[in-house]
Protein backbone atom coordinates (compact mmCIF):
# COMPACT_ATOMS: atom_id res chain seq x y z
CA UNK A 1 0.00 0.00 0.00
CA UNK A 2 1.47 3.51 -1.31
CA UNK A 3 1.87 5.82 1.87
CA UNK A 4 -0.13 9.27 1.79
CA UNK A 5 2.11 12.31 0.41
CA UNK A 6 2.13 14.85 3.54
CA UNK A 7 1.08 18.10 2.43
CA UNK A 8 3.61 21.30 2.33
CA UNK A 9 2.48 22.38 5.76
CA UNK A 10 3.03 19.23 7.54
CA UNK A 11 6.54 19.08 5.62
CA UNK A 12 7.16 22.57 6.84
CA UNK A 13 5.96 21.94 10.79
CA UNK A 14 7.90 18.57 11.02
CA UNK A 15 11.38 20.36 9.73
CA UNK A 16 10.59 22.88 12.75
CA UNK A 17 10.04 20.76 15.26
CA UNK A 18 12.72 18.61 14.49
CA UNK A 19 15.12 22.08 14.33
CA UNK A 20 14.12 23.34 17.13
CA UNK A 21 14.14 19.75 18.85
CA UNK A 22 18.04 18.83 17.50
CA UNK A 23 19.10 22.65 19.38
CA UNK A 24 18.26 21.32 22.84
CA UNK A 25 19.21 17.57 22.19
CA UNK A 26 22.50 15.60 21.08
CA UNK A 27 22.46 15.03 17.45
CA UNK A 28 21.34 11.19 18.20
CA UNK A 29 18.87 11.75 20.68
CA UNK A 30 16.44 13.14 17.71
CA UNK A 31 15.13 10.44 15.68
CA UNK A 32 13.10 11.89 12.22
CA UNK A 33 13.86 9.72 8.98
CA UNK A 34 10.76 7.59 8.36
CA UNK A 35 12.79 4.37 8.29
CA UNK A 36 13.98 4.91 11.53
CA UNK A 37 11.08 5.97 13.62
CA UNK A 38 9.06 2.77 12.47
CA UNK A 39 10.98 1.36 15.20
CA UNK A 40 8.67 3.00 17.66
CA UNK A 41 5.26 2.80 15.63
CA UNK A 42 3.72 0.05 17.81
CA UNK A 43 4.30 -1.48 21.77
CA UNK A 44 3.64 -5.06 22.86
CA UNK A 45 0.04 -4.61 21.53
CA UNK A 46 0.81 -4.89 17.81
CA UNK A 47 -2.19 -5.11 16.58
CA UNK A 48 -1.92 -1.59 16.13
CA UNK A 49 0.73 0.50 14.19
CA UNK A 50 1.57 4.28 13.51
CA UNK A 51 4.95 5.61 12.80
CA UNK A 52 5.15 9.11 14.74
CA UNK A 53 6.34 12.12 13.25
CA UNK A 54 9.87 12.38 15.47
CA UNK A 55 11.39 10.39 18.19
CA UNK A 56 13.52 11.83 21.18
CA UNK A 57 15.32 10.35 23.57
CA UNK A 58 16.67 12.65 26.22
CA UNK A 59 18.92 11.56 28.98
CA UNK A 60 18.13 14.50 31.51
CA UNK A 61 15.17 15.89 33.26
CA UNK A 62 16.35 18.73 32.05
CA UNK A 63 16.38 18.02 28.55
CA UNK A 64 12.77 16.40 28.90
CA UNK A 65 11.62 20.16 30.27
CA UNK A 66 12.83 21.42 26.98
CA UNK A 67 11.63 19.05 25.05
CA UNK A 68 8.08 19.28 26.46
CA UNK A 69 8.18 23.22 26.34
CA UNK A 70 8.86 23.02 22.90
CA UNK A 71 5.75 20.64 21.87
CA UNK A 72 3.60 22.82 24.06
CA UNK A 73 4.80 25.20 22.01
CA UNK A 74 4.12 23.66 18.75
CA UNK A 75 0.98 22.52 20.09
CA UNK A 76 2.80 19.35 19.38
CA UNK A 77 1.14 16.24 20.75
CA UNK A 78 3.54 13.76 22.75
CA UNK A 79 3.64 10.22 23.59
CA UNK A 80 5.88 9.07 26.68
CA UNK A 81 7.25 5.74 26.18
CA UNK A 82 9.47 3.81 28.45
CA UNK A 83 10.84 0.02 27.04
CA UNK A 84 7.54 -0.13 24.85
CA UNK A 85 6.47 -3.27 26.61
CA UNK A 86 2.74 -2.17 27.20
CA UNK A 87 0.08 -4.71 25.89
CA UNK A 88 -2.56 -2.07 26.05
CA UNK A 89 -1.35 0.37 23.20
CA UNK A 90 -0.50 2.50 26.33
CA UNK A 91 2.32 3.84 24.12
CA UNK A 92 0.86 3.75 20.83
CA UNK A 93 1.88 7.29 18.60
CA UNK A 94 -0.27 8.88 16.72
CA UNK A 95 1.19 10.57 13.33
CA UNK A 96 1.76 14.12 14.55
CA UNK A 97 3.18 13.00 17.51
CA UNK A 98 6.65 13.04 19.22
CA UNK A 99 7.80 10.01 21.08
CA UNK A 100 9.37 11.28 24.14
CA UNK A 101 11.59 7.42 25.02
CA UNK A 102 13.15 7.44 28.37
CA UNK A 103 15.50 4.36 28.08
CA UNK A 104 18.41 6.19 28.36
CA UNK A 105 17.53 7.61 31.90
CA UNK A 106 18.72 4.84 33.82
CA UNK A 107 20.94 5.99 36.41
CA UNK A 108 21.04 5.23 39.99
CA UNK A 109 21.17 8.44 41.74
CA UNK A 110 20.66 7.48 45.37
CA UNK A 111 20.51 4.76 47.53
CA UNK A 112 19.49 4.84 51.39
CA UNK A 113 19.80 1.69 52.94
CA UNK A 114 19.01 3.14 56.74
CA UNK A 115 15.58 4.33 54.88
CA UNK A 116 14.63 1.52 53.03
CA UNK A 117 14.66 3.41 49.17
CA UNK A 118 16.23 3.79 46.12
CA UNK A 119 16.13 7.08 43.96
CA UNK A 120 16.58 6.08 39.99
CA UNK A 121 15.89 7.42 36.50
CA UNK A 122 12.68 5.99 35.14
CA UNK A 123 13.74 4.42 32.04
CA UNK A 124 15.63 1.71 34.50
CA UNK A 125 14.46 -1.37 33.85
CA UNK A 126 12.87 -3.16 36.91
CA UNK A 127 14.55 -5.93 37.31
CA UNK A 128 17.73 -3.92 37.19
CA UNK A 129 16.62 -1.87 40.22
CA UNK A 130 16.85 -4.88 42.31
CA UNK A 131 20.16 -5.92 40.93
CA UNK A 132 21.50 -2.33 42.25
CA UNK A 133 20.89 -3.45 45.82
CA UNK A 134 20.84 -7.48 46.30
CA UNK A 135 24.33 -7.78 47.32
CA UNK A 136 23.44 -5.22 50.27
CA UNK A 137 20.30 -7.23 51.04
CA UNK A 138 17.53 -6.14 49.08
CA UNK A 139 15.22 -6.27 46.35
CA UNK A 140 12.39 -4.29 44.49
CA UNK A 141 8.97 -5.90 45.20
CA UNK A 142 7.09 -5.11 42.08
CA UNK A 143 8.13 -7.86 39.60
CA UNK A 144 5.82 -8.22 36.07
CA UNK A 145 6.81 -10.63 33.63
CA UNK A 146 8.39 -8.60 31.39
CA UNK A 147 10.63 -7.18 34.64
CA UNK A 148 14.15 -7.78 32.36
CA UNK A 149 12.62 -4.96 29.70
CA UNK A 150 9.98 -3.41 31.60
CA UNK A 151 10.74 0.64 32.61
CA UNK A 152 9.87 1.93 35.77
CA UNK A 153 8.65 4.53 34.31
CA UNK A 154 5.83 2.08 32.40
CA UNK A 155 5.30 0.33 35.59
CA UNK A 156 4.20 4.00 37.13
CA UNK A 157 2.41 4.66 34.30
CA UNK A 158 0.11 1.34 34.30
CA UNK A 159 0.49 0.63 38.08
CA UNK A 160 1.98 -2.46 37.43
CA UNK A 161 2.22 -5.30 39.41
CA UNK A 162 3.52 -9.16 39.40
CA UNK A 163 3.49 -12.54 40.67
CA UNK A 164 4.64 -10.99 44.33
CA UNK A 165 1.79 -8.21 45.20
CA UNK A 166 -0.37 -10.56 46.82
CA UNK A 167 1.81 -9.53 49.44
CA UNK A 168 3.67 -6.71 48.91
CA UNK A 169 1.36 -4.95 46.66
CA UNK A 170 1.71 -3.27 43.03
CA UNK A 171 3.80 -0.22 42.17
CA UNK A 172 1.23 2.40 44.13
CA UNK A 173 2.27 0.71 47.66
CA UNK A 174 6.10 0.77 46.65
CA UNK A 175 6.32 4.46 45.33
CA UNK A 176 7.44 6.84 47.52
CA UNK A 177 7.82 9.69 45.15
CA UNK A 178 8.51 11.44 41.83
CA UNK A 179 10.16 14.07 39.86
CA UNK A 180 7.52 14.81 37.15
CA UNK A 181 7.69 17.33 34.01
CA UNK A 182 4.24 19.24 32.98
CA UNK A 183 3.19 19.64 29.46
CA UNK A 184 4.50 23.28 29.67
CA UNK A 185 8.04 21.84 31.27
CA UNK A 186 7.96 22.98 34.44
CA UNK A 187 8.94 20.18 37.04
CA UNK A 188 7.33 19.12 39.94
CA UNK A 189 8.45 17.33 42.67
CA UNK A 190 6.14 14.92 44.19
CA UNK A 191 6.59 12.92 47.52
CA UNK A 192 10.17 11.90 48.59
CA UNK A 193 11.89 10.16 51.06
CA UNK A 194 9.26 9.78 53.63
CA UNK A 195 6.32 7.60 54.60
CA UNK A 196 3.47 10.22 53.27
CA UNK A 197 3.09 13.67 52.06
CA UNK A 198 0.60 15.75 53.69
CA UNK A 199 -1.86 17.64 51.72
CA UNK A 200 -3.57 15.60 48.65
CA UNK A 201 -2.83 12.49 47.10
CA UNK A 202 -1.08 13.60 44.18
CA UNK A 203 1.56 10.60 43.89
CA UNK A 204 -1.81 8.08 44.07
CA UNK A 205 -3.16 9.98 41.02
CA UNK A 206 -0.02 10.34 39.10
CA UNK A 207 0.60 6.43 39.68
CA UNK A 208 -1.83 4.44 37.15
CA UNK A 209 -2.63 7.89 34.97
CA UNK A 210 -1.35 6.11 31.81
CA UNK A 211 1.39 9.57 30.90
CA UNK A 212 -1.57 11.56 31.30
CA UNK A 213 -0.79 14.21 33.36
CA UNK A 214 2.92 14.44 33.30
CA UNK A 215 6.45 12.66 32.18
CA UNK A 216 7.78 11.29 35.19
CA UNK A 217 11.52 11.23 35.00
CA UNK A 218 13.21 10.41 38.30
CA UNK A 219 11.24 7.79 41.49
CA UNK A 220 11.93 7.33 44.74
CA UNK A 221 10.66 3.29 45.85
CA UNK A 222 10.97 1.49 48.34
CA UNK A 223 13.16 -1.51 48.51
CA UNK A 224 12.87 -4.25 51.60
CA UNK A 225 14.86 -6.43 52.93
CA UNK A 226 15.21 -9.88 50.91
CA UNK A 227 13.36 -12.70 53.34
CA UNK A 228 15.36 -15.48 54.56
CA UNK A 229 13.99 -17.83 52.41
CA UNK A 230 10.91 -18.72 50.09
CA UNK A 231 9.76 -22.29 48.85
CA UNK A 232 7.30 -22.58 46.20
CA UNK A 233 4.49 -25.35 45.84
CA UNK A 234 3.00 -27.12 42.51
CA UNK A 235 -0.55 -28.47 42.54
CA UNK A 236 -2.18 -29.58 39.72
CA UNK A 237 -5.45 -30.44 39.06
CA UNK A 238 -7.55 -32.37 36.28
CA UNK A 239 -10.49 -28.95 36.33
CA UNK A 240 -9.96 -25.02 35.92
CA UNK A 241 -12.81 -24.46 38.30
CA UNK A 242 -11.60 -26.55 40.85
CA UNK A 243 -8.29 -24.82 41.25
CA UNK A 244 -10.43 -21.82 41.18
CA UNK A 245 -12.01 -23.00 43.95
CA UNK A 246 -8.39 -24.12 46.23
CA UNK A 247 -7.41 -20.54 45.41
CA UNK A 248 -10.40 -19.14 47.11
CA UNK A 249 -9.92 -21.41 50.13
CA UNK A 250 -6.26 -20.26 50.57
CA UNK A 251 -7.31 -16.83 50.33
CA UNK A 252 -10.21 -17.40 52.63
CA UNK A 253 -8.02 -19.72 55.34
CA UNK A 254 -6.32 -16.49 56.09
CA UNK A 255 -2.67 -17.48 54.84
CA UNK A 256 -0.69 -15.05 53.06
CA UNK A 257 1.32 -16.55 50.47
CA UNK A 258 3.69 -14.01 48.96
CA UNK A 259 2.55 -15.18 45.75
CA UNK A 260 -0.33 -17.67 43.61
CA UNK A 261 -0.30 -17.88 40.40
CA UNK A 262 -2.75 -19.91 38.00
CA UNK A 263 -2.02 -21.47 34.22
CA UNK A 264 -4.34 -23.39 32.61
CA UNK A 265 -3.81 -26.90 29.97
CA UNK A 266 -2.46 -24.11 26.64
CA UNK A 267 -0.10 -22.60 29.11
CA UNK A 268 0.80 -25.50 30.66
CA UNK A 269 2.12 -27.12 27.13
CA UNK A 270 3.28 -24.64 25.51
CA UNK A 271 5.58 -23.30 28.64
CA UNK A 272 6.92 -26.55 29.44
CA UNK A 273 7.95 -27.07 25.71
CA UNK A 274 9.32 -23.65 25.89
CA UNK A 275 10.73 -23.39 29.28
CA UNK A 276 11.09 -27.46 30.29
CA UNK A 277 10.21 -26.63 33.92
CA UNK A 278 8.54 -30.13 35.39
CA UNK A 279 5.27 -28.76 35.10
CA UNK A 280 2.68 -31.82 34.96
CA UNK A 281 0.68 -32.53 32.53
CA UNK A 282 -3.14 -31.41 33.72
CA UNK A 283 -6.06 -28.51 33.18
CA UNK A 284 -4.93 -26.23 35.96
CA UNK A 285 -1.57 -25.77 37.45
CA UNK A 286 -1.30 -23.28 40.52
CA UNK A 287 2.56 -21.97 41.98
CA UNK A 288 1.83 -21.13 45.35
CA UNK A 289 4.73 -19.72 47.33
CA UNK A 290 5.18 -18.43 50.67
CA UNK A 291 8.63 -17.04 52.37
CA UNK A 292 9.86 -16.42 55.93
CA UNK A 293 12.52 -18.46 58.18
CA UNK A 294 11.97 -22.41 57.55
CA UNK A 295 10.12 -22.87 60.59
CA UNK A 296 7.61 -20.66 59.27
CA UNK A 297 7.46 -22.03 55.62
CA UNK A 298 7.41 -25.35 56.72
CA UNK A 299 3.85 -24.01 58.79
CA UNK A 300 2.64 -21.96 55.82
CA UNK A 301 2.96 -24.70 53.51
CA UNK A 302 1.24 -27.42 55.82
CA UNK A 303 -1.32 -25.38 55.82
CA UNK A 304 -1.25 -24.37 52.60
CA UNK A 305 -1.53 -28.42 51.02
CA UNK A 306 -4.11 -29.31 53.51
CA UNK A 307 -6.39 -27.27 52.15
CA UNK A 308 -5.07 -28.47 48.21
CA UNK A 309 -5.44 -31.87 49.42
CA UNK A 310 -9.35 -31.02 49.68
CA UNK A 311 -9.31 -30.79 46.75
CA UNK A 312 -8.17 -34.03 45.05
CA UNK A 313 -5.24 -32.41 43.27
CA UNK A 314 -3.69 -34.53 40.39
CA UNK A 315 -0.06 -33.40 41.88
CA UNK A 316 1.34 -31.86 45.01
CA UNK A 317 4.78 -31.21 44.76
CA UNK A 318 6.64 -28.91 47.09
CA UNK A 319 9.93 -27.60 45.84
CA UNK A 320 13.30 -29.38 47.57
CA UNK A 321 15.97 -27.16 45.83
CA UNK A 322 16.73 -23.03 45.12
CA UNK A 323 17.36 -24.55 41.95
CA UNK A 324 14.16 -26.32 41.79
CA UNK A 325 12.53 -23.08 42.80
CA UNK A 326 14.20 -21.07 39.66
CA UNK A 327 13.19 -23.63 37.57
CA UNK A 328 9.23 -23.06 38.25
CA UNK A 329 9.26 -19.16 38.02
CA UNK A 330 11.38 -19.51 34.78
CA UNK A 331 8.17 -21.54 33.56
CA UNK A 332 5.69 -18.99 34.32
CA UNK A 333 7.77 -16.76 33.47
CA UNK A 334 8.20 -17.62 30.75
CA UNK A 335 4.32 -18.41 29.70
CA UNK A 336 3.63 -15.24 27.66
CA UNK A 337 6.72 -15.43 25.45
CA UNK A 338 6.35 -19.27 24.91
CA UNK A 339 2.43 -19.05 23.94
CA UNK A 340 3.92 -16.46 21.15
CA UNK A 341 5.83 -19.00 19.84
CA UNK A 342 2.50 -21.00 18.98
CA UNK A 343 0.24 -18.46 18.03
CA UNK A 344 -1.12 -14.68 17.70
CA UNK A 345 -2.33 -13.69 20.82
CA UNK A 346 -4.21 -10.53 22.63
CA UNK A 347 -3.51 -10.49 26.11
CA UNK A 348 -6.11 -9.07 28.92
CA UNK A 349 -5.97 -7.47 32.06
CA UNK A 350 -9.19 -7.46 34.41
CA UNK A 351 -9.38 -8.34 37.61
CA UNK A 352 -12.91 -10.06 39.72
CA UNK A 353 -12.85 -11.16 43.10
CA UNK A 354 -11.23 -14.07 44.46
CA UNK A 355 -14.13 -15.93 45.29
CA UNK A 356 -15.51 -15.09 41.68
CA UNK A 357 -12.89 -17.56 40.45
CA UNK A 358 -14.64 -20.73 39.74
CA UNK A 359 -17.70 -18.98 37.93
CA UNK A 360 -15.32 -16.83 35.85
CA UNK A 361 -13.50 -19.49 34.54
CA UNK A 362 -16.19 -21.47 33.47
CA UNK A 363 -17.94 -18.47 32.11
CA UNK A 364 -14.58 -17.73 29.98
CA UNK A 365 -14.80 -21.58 28.68
CA UNK A 366 -17.91 -21.13 27.59
CA UNK A 367 -17.04 -17.88 25.58
CA UNK A 368 -14.47 -19.48 23.79
CA UNK A 369 -17.10 -22.23 22.44
CA UNK A 370 -19.22 -19.20 21.20
CA UNK A 371 -16.64 -16.94 19.80
CA UNK A 372 -15.00 -20.00 18.59
CA UNK A 373 -11.42 -18.85 19.01
CA UNK A 374 -8.90 -20.76 22.04
CA UNK A 375 -8.07 -19.24 25.66
CA UNK A 376 -5.20 -19.76 27.40
CA UNK A 377 -5.26 -18.82 31.16
CA UNK A 378 -2.15 -17.69 33.18
CA UNK A 379 -2.86 -14.96 35.79
CA UNK A 380 -2.28 -13.56 39.63
CA UNK A 381 -4.87 -15.61 40.95
CA UNK A 382 -4.41 -14.92 44.58
CA UNK A 383 -5.44 -10.66 43.89
CA UNK A 384 -8.06 -11.88 41.19
CA UNK A 385 -5.60 -10.11 38.38
CA UNK A 386 -6.89 -12.33 35.23
CA UNK A 387 -4.87 -12.54 32.09
CA UNK A 388 -7.04 -14.37 29.91
CA UNK A 389 -4.46 -14.85 25.99
CA UNK A 390 -7.29 -14.92 23.26
CA UNK A 391 -5.47 -16.67 20.14
CA UNK A 392 -6.21 -15.86 16.85
CA UNK A 393 -4.59 -15.56 13.14
CA UNK A 394 -3.32 -12.32 12.47
CA UNK A 395 -3.39 -12.78 8.85
CA UNK A 396 -6.85 -14.29 8.97
CA UNK A 397 -9.57 -11.42 8.13
CA UNK A 398 -11.99 -10.90 10.56
CA UNK A 399 -9.81 -12.68 13.18
CA UNK A 400 -8.41 -9.61 15.06
CA UNK A 401 -12.06 -7.99 15.14
CA UNK A 402 -13.62 -11.21 16.64
CA UNK A 403 -10.62 -11.65 19.38
CA UNK A 404 -11.59 -8.32 20.51
CA UNK A 405 -15.51 -8.55 20.46
CA UNK A 406 -14.52 -11.64 23.11
CA UNK A 407 -12.02 -10.09 24.74
CA UNK A 408 -14.54 -6.82 25.62
CA UNK A 409 -17.44 -9.49 26.73
CA UNK A 410 -14.62 -11.15 29.16
CA UNK A 411 -14.15 -7.40 30.66
CA UNK A 412 -17.61 -6.91 30.85
CA UNK A 413 -17.95 -10.12 32.95
CA UNK A 414 -14.99 -8.71 35.25
CA UNK A 415 -16.99 -6.07 36.39
CA UNK A 416 -20.07 -7.50 36.42
CA UNK A 417 -18.83 -10.02 38.95
CA UNK A 418 -17.45 -6.58 40.98
CA UNK A 419 -13.68 -6.63 39.13
CA UNK A 420 -12.69 -3.91 36.86
CA UNK A 421 -11.26 -2.94 33.17
CA UNK A 422 -7.57 -3.47 34.23
CA UNK A 423 -5.44 -4.76 37.16
CA UNK A 424 -1.61 -3.43 35.71
CA UNK A 425 -1.74 -3.20 31.96
CA UNK A 426 -3.85 0.14 31.92
CA UNK A 427 -6.25 1.31 29.65
CA UNK A 428 -4.58 2.57 26.95
CA UNK A 429 -6.63 2.14 23.56
CA UNK A 430 -7.06 -1.20 24.45
CA UNK A 431 -10.30 -0.51 26.29
CA UNK A 432 -10.35 3.05 26.22
CA UNK A 433 -14.12 2.68 24.72
CA UNK A 434 -15.51 -0.20 27.14
CA UNK A 435 -14.59 3.17 30.27
CA UNK A 436 -18.41 3.15 29.97
CA UNK A 437 -19.00 -0.15 31.37
CA UNK A 438 -17.16 0.57 34.66
CA UNK A 439 -17.56 4.49 35.31
CA UNK A 440 -20.97 6.35 34.82
CA UNK A 441 -20.70 9.66 32.77
CA UNK A 442 -20.44 11.82 35.94
CA UNK A 443 -16.88 9.92 37.13
CA UNK A 444 -15.66 9.98 33.59
CA UNK A 445 -16.65 13.78 33.40
CA UNK A 446 -14.51 13.64 36.77
CA UNK A 447 -11.47 12.27 35.58
CA UNK A 448 -11.10 14.28 32.37
CA UNK A 449 -11.56 17.71 34.46
CA UNK A 450 -8.20 16.37 36.62
CA UNK A 451 -6.27 15.93 33.00
CA UNK A 452 -7.57 19.16 32.14
CA UNK A 453 -6.14 20.94 35.35
CA UNK A 454 -2.70 18.99 34.56
CA UNK A 455 -2.70 19.19 31.13
CA UNK A 456 -5.20 21.74 29.68
CA UNK A 457 -4.07 21.71 25.91
CA UNK A 458 -5.03 17.78 25.57
CA UNK A 459 -1.45 17.58 24.32
CA UNK A 460 -0.11 14.22 26.57
CA UNK A 461 -0.86 10.67 25.18
CA UNK A 462 -3.82 11.55 23.17
CA UNK A 463 -6.65 9.23 22.16
CA UNK A 464 -5.99 7.26 24.85
CA UNK A 465 -7.52 5.90 28.63
CA UNK A 466 -11.08 8.34 28.13
CA UNK A 467 -13.69 7.05 25.33
CA UNK A 468 -12.44 7.96 21.70
CA UNK A 469 -15.48 10.43 21.04
CA UNK A 470 -14.71 12.45 24.67
CA UNK A 471 -11.34 12.66 24.41
CA UNK A 472 -11.24 13.92 20.70
CA UNK A 473 -13.81 16.78 21.76
CA UNK A 474 -12.12 17.71 24.87
CA UNK A 475 -9.03 18.25 22.73
CA UNK A 476 -11.03 20.17 19.93
CA UNK A 477 -12.57 22.36 22.67
CA UNK A 478 -8.71 22.95 24.05
CA UNK A 479 -7.84 24.01 20.68
CA UNK A 480 -10.57 26.37 20.19
CA UNK A 481 -9.74 27.87 23.70
CA UNK A 482 -6.15 29.06 22.43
Amino acid sequence: MEMPIPNADVIARKARVVSRLQDVLPPDAVIHDERETRAYECDALTAYRCPPMVAVLPSSTDEVSKVLRICFEEGVPVVPRGSGTSLAGGALPTADCVILGVARMNDVLDTDYDNRIIQVQTGRTNLSVTGAVEENGFFYAPDPSSQLACAIAGNIAMNSGGAHCLKYGVTTNNLMGVTMVMMDGEVVEVGGGHLDAGGLDLLGLICGSEGQLGVVTEATLRILPKPEGARPVLMGFDDNEVAGACVSDIIKAGVLPVAIEFMDRPCIEATEAFAKAGYPMCEALLIVEVEGSDAEIDHQLSLIMDIARRHNPVELRESKSAEESAKIWLGRKSAFGAMGQINDYMCLDGTIPVSSLPMVLRRIAEMSEQFGLKVGNVFHAGDGNMHPLILFDANKPGDLELCEEFGAEILKLCVEVGGCLTGEHGVGIEKRDLMHVQYAQADLEAQMIVKDVFDPAWLLNPAKVFPLDSSEARREMAVAAE
